[in-house]
């Protein structure tokens, strides 16, 4: 039974996964245009969205992003909503869960998913490589000089290696995903809850939906700076030096050096729009589907 209950969560996060990549990919590309363009290129979160658009055309917003992207972040979604399933078994043997005790499972299932043993990990690289160049190909303008992805790839790999090349930021998504993944499971656990009072155990849709989508408003406020931090990291021509704690105590400071405490929050708000869509989407394509296999299982 423990056992189709997990290929149960593997299945539906892999859904989740894909659903979240098509809904929040576009901006997700706004937002990180926002964190790393130079000082003044932009006014705000819709002049980004309409430069690029007018600039680049539409599929300038899905930068980074290609089938075999979409089936990693599918595997990376199936490994943590399984991960996050087998902390609540860990963290209580009862099914109903307090939401602290939902905090502490969703920080756990964060760690696992950014971790899984090691950086050699097949998805846990997958990942990464696609986060390194998602931010890569995001901060490309639509110039003359824009490379394409293989290419970018290459260079990357050829100048850099693997650890300081295409796993640049890996320590830092690790320390991102702790807290934010506390944040996302908590929040859409309690609004999930909320509307049970009024709905009974079989919600609506749009319920889920909604209940997704403060957990991915929660997602964002519990790690932002960190995400910021990790784009900055990414995106830089040379890789950082010295240990993880070091050099993102380094870029902190550089941060706040330039902007103040408001660089640390640069691109929040496309965060936000792009965290409502693709949260919402996410929780309602698991919780759905999962439904789906359980009824099909008799699980």
């Amino acid at each position: 039974m423990a056992s189709l209950e997990i290929l149960n969560e593997l299945a539906a996060g892999s859904v989740a996964g894909a659903a979240q990549v098509i809904v929040g990919q576009p901006l997700d590309t706004v937002k990180t245009r926002a964190q790393t363009a130079p000082k003044g290129q932009f006014k705000g979160p819709m002049d980004i969205l309409m430069q690029t658009v007018r600039k680049e055309g539409v599929l300038a917003l899905y930068k980074g992003r290609m089938l075999s992207p979409l089936i990693g972040i599918a595997g990376v979604n199936s490994l943590l909503f399984a991960a996050y399933g087998a902390s609540k078994r860990i963290v209580s043997p009862f099914p109903e869960l307090s939401l602290k005790e939902i905090a502490l499972a969703g920080a756990m299932a964060g760690a696992a998913n950014a971790i899984l043993a090691s950086p050699g990990s097949v998805l846990t690289a997958t990942f990464e490589i696609v986060e390194m160049f998602k931010v890569r190909m995001q901060g490309q303008y639509g110039g003359p000089s824009d490379k394409r992805l293989s290419v970018v790839a290459r260079e990357m790999w050829k100048e850099w290696g693997f650890r300081q090349g295409v796993m640049r930021g890996y320590w830092v998504t690790v320390a991102r995903e702790i807290p934010a993944y506390a944040g996302f499971y908590s929040a859409f656990e309690f609004s999930k809850r909320r509307f049970s009072h009024k709905y009974g155990q079989q919600v609506p849709v749009w319920a889920l939906l909604a209940s997704g989508s403060t957990g991915g408003i929660a997602y964002w406020l519990a790690c932002y700076p960190l995400d910021v931090i990790k784009s900055r990291v990414q995106l830089r021509p040379i890789p950082p030096t010295g240990n993880p704690f070091q050099y993102i105590n380094a870029e902190f400071r550089a941060i706040l050096g330039e902007s103040g405490f408001v660089g640390l929050y640069r691109g929040l708000t496309p965060s936000h729009r792009d965290s409502i869509p693709a949260a919402a989407s996410t929780f309602a394509a698991f919780e759905l589907t999962r439904e789906y296999l359980k009824e099909l299982t008799g699980t």
